[in-house]
This record gives structure tokens, C-alpha cells and sequence, in this order.
């Protein structure tokens, strides 16, 4: 078997940690302590049980124990030489900091990412882009406190808010903090002060405060959002609009935004109203940069759809419904292991030619995660592999005492 090129010696699962480091994950280790009073169930372990769960969608410690027996014979090439028991995998979601598995996805995405890249990307202010938004997982107990009021009946759900940052040319999370449901967006805006100077980050109208706006512009770092329905402006200069008849631009104008005690301090930004054709719609936007021009600047919004897409690709294909553990802790290792999921399938389609929808090839590891297959051969060639393997096996099966079985590939 190990000499066919359909199949491999060790099973898609094995092919798909290839990109993660064992000597990184054991200094993350290190550096946060996170072996101590561990005998057996090394973070390492921890983590491939975790992928484990992630990638097949189990909903239970129960359900994951009895997959791993399942395998039990196959675990050996992930580096695991027994299965673990519930109670210590219980104990390490709850006691191993979940900041371990988030140093472990930035030590991957730091050290693969540049494959990410859209090279259609060919603009220098597109390559600079990064989108942020949040995305809220509901939980069935009020671990973390959720939105909305306690209703009359029955008890409320608790709620965990995935405050993400992406960068335009990726599809992955770049930067990520968790928060309680409850938590208002706009308290995220401290990270966005972690990133280059010159980088531009469009984000929707929750994250509004125009003290934090006039930091970034004294940081060198270009916003662009939409202006709040009952905002409060004044107008100062009116630009000139190009004369394109299909620019969408309505307006292009210089404001100044109050805030503070008594709105005695300013922010000077510059308001574009747009009309968005194809959904019919009209955009009111404000930025802090006055040398892009003002269509420049409606595109730039428009890309801030691309974190919703990475959003409804997570939820749909790591669907976080069942938690492994009842505390904040286990669920936030859950959470990256399924953003780690993410990340390495996101690798593995941007190394094959042949176009696969993402649904598609996590509908395929998942079936097929334990199966000793060549990922990359059946990804680019699904066809003449299937065929290779049909041609193998009557090779295989032509001295049997089967006659049937000989004869030509179909």
C-alpha cells in the first residue's frame, strides 16, 4: 500500500498536522507552563485530540473516546500511543490556559500565511486592508452572560462574542479575543492599535467612538465605517465628485465629529455618501483618510463582507453547538482548535490547482480523515485516482481464486 502513489503511508489526518510544528508546540508549552502535574496527556496530545474533535464533529467527550478506539490502531502515526481517558481530557479543558492553543494557531498562521495570500490583490491599499467584526456563539448555560432580557420563562442562554480581525488578502482569522455576548464592540478597538502603522481597517457602525478614531488617525492608521443614523456632524468643505456617471459617489465632504464631556473635542473625518446599485441602497461612510478617492474608499467597505463569509464558513462546517466542557476555559479551546481546522483545510485548498468548494473537501476529510489516501493526488485528480485505485485492485486480485474479479479498469 505504501508503495502506491493513491495511497500513502500515513492517513489524511497525519497530512494535515504536517504544517503544525511538534518543537513549537512544545516551547508554547514551556512558555505558559502548561505541563505541570501532567504525567501522560502532553498539550501536544491534547491538541490532536482536539483537531480530532473538530474535524470529525463530535458533540461529546463520550462520542470522541469512541472514535479514538475506533482508530486505535491507526493513532500511533499522530504521535498518541493510548487513548485518553474521559476524565483527563475533562481535566485538561479545564485546567490547560486556552491561550496555548491561540499561540499555537498565530505559530501556524505566522509561519504559512504568506501561501494565503490573493495575489489578485495587485493594489498596495488592498494588501494593506484588514476587516474586523465579531461573531457571537450561543451556550446553552449562562456560563459567560448573554444579550437581551431574562425572559419569563425557563432560563437564559449564555453567549460567547469572537471579537476577530482578518486581513483582505487571507480568508482566516489574523486576530481574535473572546468576551462575554454582552460585551459592546466598540472596547475592541484597543487591538486595532496593534497593527502596522499605514494599514487600513474598515469595520461596521457598532464599533463607533470617535476618541478611539482620533487616536488612530494620530497613529497613522486609516479607518473606514459607516456613519451612525443619529450622528451629529458638521459640515465644513464639500470636495469635488468626478464626473463618472457610474462612480456611486453622492457626496464627498469634510466634517467634524464631537465627543468627549459636554462635546467640547473634535474629530476631523470626511463623510462619502454612496449608492450602491446592485443592492440598492445608499452608504454613508466616514474615514479619516482624505488622499484615497472617494470610490476607493466605498470598495474598501465593500470588502468588509468578507469576514461575514468567514464567519458562515465556520458555523457551517464547525458547526459550535456541543461544547466538550461547561466552563469559559474548554470553551475557548474549542473554539481555536476549530479555527485551527479552518486554517489547515484553508491550506490545503490553497496548495492544489483543481477548485474545491470548502464545504466540499471538509464533507471529504471528515469521511475519509482516518484512510491511509493521498490527500493532494485525490484533490487534484478525484477521477483518474478513483480509477488508479479500481486498476490496482484487479491487479491485486488477478491470481485470486476470483476469475470475476479480472478484467479491465471501468
Amino acid at each position: 500500500m505504501g508503495k502506491s502513489s493513491n495511497f500513502s503511508g500515513q492517513p489524511i489526518f497525519n497530512q494535515l498536522i504536517k504544517f503544525i510544528d511538534k518543537g513549537e508546540v512544545r516551547e508554547i508549552a514551556r512558555r505558559h507552563n502548561a505541563e505541570r502535574y501532567v504525567k501522560k496527556f502532553t498539550t501536544y496530545n491534547h491538541l490532536i485530540v482536539m483537531l480530532f474533535v473538530a474535524f470529525e464533529g463530535y458533540h461529546s467527550i463520550r462520542e470522541t473516546l469512541v472514535g479514538l478506539l475506533a482508530n486505535a490502531h491507526k493513532l500511533a502515526h499522530l504521535g498518541l500511543n493510548y487513548v485518553v481517558r474521559r476524565s483527563t481530557l475533562s481535566e485538561a479543558n479545564k485546567r490547560r490556559v486556552s491561550d496555548v492553543f491561540a499561540d499555537i494557531y498565530m505559530s501556524v498562521y505566522q509561519r504559512h500565511g504568506d501561501s494565503l495570500t490573493d495575489s489578485r490583490l495587485k493594489d498596495a491599499d488592498m494588501k494593506r486592508l484588514y476587516i474586523m467584526d465579531s461573531t457571537t456563539i450561543s451556550l446553552f448555560k449562562d456560563i459567560l452572560k448573554g444579550v437581551g432580557r431574562n425572559p419569563k420563562t425557563g432560563k437564559k442562554k449564555g453567549g460567547i462574542k469572537a471579537h476577530t480581525i482578518i486581513r483582505a488578502s487571507d480568508h482566516v482569522p489574523y486576530l481574535v479575543r473572546y468576551s462575554a455576548a454582552v460585551r459592546h464592540d466598540h472596547t475592541f478597538l484597543d487591538e486595532v492599535f496593534n497593527l502596522p502603522g499605514g494599514s487600513i481597517i474598515t469595520f461596521d457602525k457598532g464599533y463607533v467612538d470617535y476618541g478611539k478614531y482620533e487616536v488612530l488617525t494620530e497613529s497613522g492608521i486609516w479607518y473606514v465605517t459607516r456613519l451612525k443614523d443619529n450622528a451629529v456632524y458638521q459640515a465644513r468643505k464639500e470636495f469635488n465628485i468626478p464626473d463618472q456617471a457610474d462612480s456611486g459617489v453622492l457626496k464627498d465632504e469634510e466634517i467634524i465629529l464631537r465627543y468627549g464631556k459636554n462635546k467640547q473635542q473634535e474629530h476631523r473625518s470626511r463623510r462619502i455618501a454612496y449608492w450602491d446599485s446592485k443592492s440598492e441602497r445608499l452608504f454613508e461612510l466616514i474615514t479619516n483618510n482624505f488622499e484615497m478617492a472617494a470610490e476607493k474608499i466605498a470598495l474598501i467597505y465593500k470588502r468588509r463582507w468578507q469576514i461575514e463569509l468567514l464567519f458562515k464558513q465556520l458555523k457551517q462546517n464547525f458547526p459550535l453547538k456541543y461544547f466538550l466542557g461547561d466552563n469559559e476555559n474548554a470553551i475557548e479551546i474549542q473554539i481555536w482548535s476549530a479555527m485551527l481546522a479552518n486554517l489547515l483545510l484553508t491550506l490545503i485548498k490553497s496548495q492544489v490547482k483543481r477548485k474545491w468548494a470548502f464545504s466540499n473537501l471538509v464533507s471529504l476529510v471528515r469521511q475519509q480523515l482516518m484512510n491511509y489516501i493521498s490527500l493532494y493526488r485525490f484533490l487534484e485528480d478525484p477521477e483518474g485516482s478513483w480509477r488508479a485505485i479500481i486498476q490496482e485492485d484487479i491487479l491485486k486480485n488477478q491470481n485470486t481464486l476470483f476469475p470475476e474479479m479480472r478484467g479491465a479498469c471501468p
